[in-house]
């Protein structure tokens, strides 16, 4: 049995779910009647998915009216339809004849054949939409709709958020609260903007605030599996259960907080990675920068940050990763469209795990950030899935477990006239000495691995992919590769591009990984690892190919790519035209470079000096130098914005135990 209170009732009606033998569970409305019998209506009849546990435990109704979401044991949601209207209801009371008096035997009994003749004039209607197991096997514990969204608890730690797409569920991301909290009970939203979140953390009863990201109580009650509710006010609170067949009340007067936040965090730990996604106008707030940031604290975090004000505003934190998040990609192009920002984020980092989201950016004056973020996941992709789904794998070794992902590049330009393809491809630096290219199709939700290469041999460091297209040649994809040896390896992965995209349409999805074969050129840059890479193209098919080290140097390579045999099978031709290098450029590691203009180039070290270089006939010439406050950097951002006056002005975001834009 459950209750779920139903829009368009009055107050003293809400909505009983009960469920019966053969998953068969029915919709009664209750109206609570002082000083009489309750008076009930049948509403609908529903047939739960086969299961062991065919039960359900929690359901709601969406404010859009007609349909029914509910949870059952087995840690699915389904969603019904229910139309509510009384011409397909059945009426059942306990008073017969106008009796006002208690319900004696013959009464109660003269209606059983009235209920089951009720129940088959109804029909049995089966789900519109199941997503099964979301929840895993422990069950869905509860169901909340909130605005124009459904969220849904359950016992695996993990409350998601889902939307209604027509007559289908679709989940559009899933949320970790806090470590050890694995038994989620209830959602509720705060008049202030505050999503509480209400479960069991070993022994106790816990209430945790998404907003600032702390336990508000911890109340032992012994655990879960247990009957329990939970009121506050702005004076007070109360919390009852039962235990040992004991009810039990706690309670407590609210006092007022007297902690102060003076700057709040963006992360609990050193952010390892950032990237702008671009700016978005607000009225009466400015110009508004969005920007990702992935940290060692095993999430990401959507921000924005305002010129005028200074302040940086989280808008979301994406918390689906394991372990820490060092690399970012966008799939360009980022860029606006009529009710704001939209681009596909990835992100990646240890436990050779990658995610991939759909971010919608818009600006919001009524809202307190001024922009509204709208996360989607769109999809993942672990090494080790299929080790994890292998039984008896307890008695096996698993492969390179600490494999990381260090960097990350989507390749550009991969559906044309040529490749009329939805797929997009992105490639990853791995630490486990390899080059890894994976597939999206963000319609059917899948990320997978379509081709690798071990050449390096050490752990790969930095990856940048670049097309080169020119008007009478066929367009290349280019990816170039650096390591913990100092070299530079370019690979052009046309072919593999389009072998993958062939055979994932062949196989719906499931490809056994191509060999990226040998690069066509190497180029020690370095005497050891790169820890900076951009690639800047000029005219006439040559492109600039920057690089920093460990060892605090700058090396700029001017690179030709040029086609050679026929149109049938034209090769592709590297050619490195000049190189320059600049020694004891920083004196630590240079962990950001970028080349602005073909004679612009800029760098960023630990030693937290940001300079600009002049390159030119006579090599490398610094031309001013600034100190940032960021310490321990670990990767910066550039982008360009046009001024009135035709000019360009450049900035820069730099992060590391802290964030800072120049």
């Amino acid at each position: 049995l459950s209750w779920a209170p139903r829009p368009g009732l009055p107050p003293a009606s809400v909505a009983l779910l009960a469920s019966g033998p053969d998953g068969e569970m029915l919709w009664l409305d209750v109206t609570h009647r002082p000083g009489r019998a309750p008076w009930m209506r049948l509403m609908g009849r529903y047939l739960l998915p086969p299961c062991k546990q065919r039960w359900h435990t929690c359901a709601a109704f969406p404010p859009q009216g007609g349909l029914l979401v509910c949870g059952d044991r087995r840690g699915s949601l389904l969603l019904f339809p229910c139309s509510g209207s009384p011409e397909r209801a059945a009426e059942s009371t306990g008073i017969t004849n106008g009796d006002t008096g208690p319900v004696n035997n013959d009464s109660g009994s003269s209606l059983e054949p009235s209920c089951s003749a009720l129940r088959g004039a109804l029909p049995l209607e089966a789900p519109l939409s199941v997503l099964f197991g979301l929840h895993g096997k422990t069950g869905v514990t509860s169901v909340t709709c909130h605005g124009d969204y459904i969220y849904s608890t359950g016992r695996d730690g993990i409350y998601r958020q889902l939307r209604l797409q027509g007559q289908q569920l679709e989940v559009l991301r899933k949320h970790r609260p806090c470590k050890g909290l694995q038994w989620i009970e209830e959602l509720r939203f705060t008049p202030d903007g505050d999503l509480l979140v209400m479960g069991f953390h070993a022994d106790n009863f816990v209430v945790w605030s998404s907003k600032t990201g702390e336990n508000l109580h911890c109340m032992p009650c012994g655990g879960g599996h247990r009957s329990w509710s939970y009121c506050s006010s702005p004076s007070d609170e109360a919390f009852a259960f039962i235990k040992s067949g004991d009810v039990m009340l706690y309670h407590r007067e609210t006092k007022p907080c007297e902690q102060q936040v003076l700057l709040a965090s963006l992360h609990g730990r050193e952010i390892a990675c950032v990237r702008r996604l671009g700016a978005v106008g607000v009225p009466s707030h400015g110009t508004l920068n969005i920007f990702v940031t992935g940290s060692e604290d095993t999430t990401a975090c959507v921000l924005a940050l305002s010129e005028r004000t200074r302040a940086a505003v989280p808008l979301a934190r994406l918390s689906d990763h394991i372990s820490s998040v060092r690399a970012l990609a966008l799939a360009s192009p980022v860029g606006p469209r009529d009710e704001g920002l939209s681009t596909l984020l990835f992100s990646a980092g240890g436990r050779a795990q990658i995610e991939c989201y759909r971010l919608l950016c818009a600006g919001d004056p009524a809202s307190e950030s001024a922009v509204a973020c709208q996360v989607i996941h769109v999809a993942s992709h672990r090494l080790d899935e299929h080790w994890e789904r292998k039984k008896n794998r307890h008695k096996l070794v698993k492969m390179d477990p600490e494999t990381r992902y260090m960097s990350l590049s989507v390749v550009p330009g991969t559906s044309t006239e040529q490749l009329p393809t939805p797929w997009k491809f992105l490639a990853a630096a791995c630490s486990d000495g390899s080059i890894r290219v994976f597939g999206l199709l963000e319609a059917a939700q899948k990320l997978v691995l379509v081709a690798e290469s071990f050449h390096h041999q050490r752990c790969v460091l930095k990856v940048e992919t670049f097309l080169h297209a020119r008007a009478a040649e066929e367009r290349r994809h280019l990816l170039c590769s650096a390591a913990t040896d100092g070299s530079i390896a370019f690979w052009d992965i046309t072919s593999t591009i389009a072998e993958a995209t062939a055979a994932l349409h062949q196989t719906e999805g499931e490809v056994q990984p191509l060999d990226l074969g040998a690069p066509l050129l190497t180029v020690m840059a370095h005497s050891c690892g790169v820890n900076s890479l951009h690639v800047h193209e000029r005219l006439e098919g040559r492109y600039l190919v920057a690089s920093g080290s460990d060892d605090g140097s700058i090396h700029v390579c001017l690179l030709e790519v040029s086609l050679s045999g026929g149109e049938a099978a034209a090769g592709t031709c590297l050619q490195v035209l000049e190189r320059v290098a600049r020694p004891c450029a920083h004196a630590a590691h240079v962990t950001g470079i970028r080349v602005l203009r073909p004679d612009l180039l800029l760098s960023a070290s630990v030693d937290q000096r940001l300079t600009l270089w002049h390159w030119g006939p006579g090599g490398l010439d610094a031309l001013s130098t600034t100190f940032f406050h960021v310490p321990d950097l670990a990767e910066l951002d550039c982008w360009e914005v046009a001024e009135a006056g035709g000019g360009l002005r450049y900035y820069c975001v730099l992060c590391g135990q802290g964030l800072e834009m120049l």
